[in-house]
């Protein structure tokens, strides 16, 4: 197959994810789970250079040819974006192609509580998206964006490497900068970000203490800020933000960030009982319990927070799971695989 066919196959066959690598035929992950294209041989390096160097401008060869990886994404024949990354591994090329659907979801067809979309309502504060790499935080925080896109006029900047959802015309202004194409580098963006005069502030990847920096200082200055962590738990995100910074500002870090955080939404795409995969969260809403436990440095009595603040919204990953289960859409054996707790969630199941 070339470029094209296998593309139009990660779309046909609704794959998250295309993977070239040398060694190994062409694969698709599909549901979350790896599965070879049937007929296809084994690719050698020359044959993955064939099929990705068309992709590639001249800048970018150069890129890649001076650093051995390259994140970029484009646009095919208008049926869908891709995200791809291309790396070296063995000395080889390889390449990870993520499809980036058109249509951005809705709000409520993410499968999140409805509560969660009072946030796209705040005027400033901190909104951190986090989970596992290809668990849906960058299709929820285009949910996020987009329906502010639908319901307010305002100027909304992201800054994104690469730019994967391109939203639709709306109520907002929306400014979209590519890392390497709109910008140098992830400070110079965030440095700049004040003086474009936005309202709303879409960090692609808060990647080190300078980014996470930056997201809580434009927050704090009365600016609505999304950001997104690779981490499990809302507790463990609020300790890697604070573990970020030396220890000697730590004590105002954990000031700023119990002053500006308005919410951290976990995520889990879950295996169905039907071939598919569906959504678990927790929620986390900063009440001032939980801005107070931020600022003496408690995040371990978050979890008790979150547990016992069901009418305030709150849900732990446990809880989600387990509604899952009563609804039949997961097994129970599935959600204990991806409790964090699983006495906890045997409790709620029962």
């Amino acid at each position: 197959m070339n470029i094209n066919q296998l593309l139009d196959l990660t779309i046909l066959r609704k794959a998250s994810d295309l993977h070239l690598s040398v060694g190994f035929p062409p694969t698709l992950r599909i549901n979350g789970e790896l599965i070879p294209i049937p007929g296809e041989e084994v690719m050698t390096e020359s044959q993955i250079e064939s099929l990705v160097t068309p992709l590639l401008s001249e800048i970018q060869k150069n890129i890649f040819a001076q650093t051995f990886e390259l994140d970029f994404s484009f646009e095919f024949e208008n049926k869908g974006r891709f995200r791809v990354n291309i790396y070296k591994q063995r000395g080889n090329i390889a390449a990870a192609l993520r499809l980036i659907p058109f249509r951005i979801p809705l709000l409520e067809e993410t499968g999140l509580p409805q509560v969660v979309s009072k946030l796209t309502e705040l005027r400033q504060g901190f909104i951190l998206v986090t989970g596992p790499t290809g668990h849906g935080k960058t299709t929820t925080q285009a949910a996020f964006i987009n329906k502010i896109n639908h319901d307010r006029a305002v100027h909304v900047i992201t800054v994104e490497d690469p730019i994967e959802y391109v939203y639709p015309k709306g109520k907002s202004l929306i400014d979209q900068r590519e890392m390497y194409r709109d910008t140098k580098s992830w400070s110079n963006a965030l440095r700049a970000i004040l003086r474009e005069d936005p309202d709303v502030v879409l960090i692609g990847e808060m990647r080190d203490l300078e980014t996470i920096a930056s997201a809580m200082t434009i927050a704090e200055t009365g600016h609505l800020v999304f950001g997104t962590l690779h981490t499990n738990s809302a507790a463990q995100s609020v300790d890697r933000i604070i573990d970020v910074f030396p220890e000697i500002q730590q004590p105002q870090i954990k000031l700023q960030l119990a002053a500006t955080l308005e919410a951290i939404i976990s995520l889990r795409l879950i295996p169905t009982i039907e071939p598919g995969r569906t959504l678990a969260a927790e929620i986390l809403f900063a009440t001032p319990a939980v801005r107070n436990i931020i600022r003496e440095g408690k995040s371990y009595l978050i979890d008790n927070i979150i547990e016992t603040s069901a009418e305030l919204g709150m849900q732990s990953i446990e809880r989600s799971l387990a509604e899952l289960v009563k609804k039949g859409k997961i097994s129970q054996d599935v959600a204990l695989r991806y409790a964090l707790r699983p006495e906890l969630l045997n409790k709620l199941i029962k």
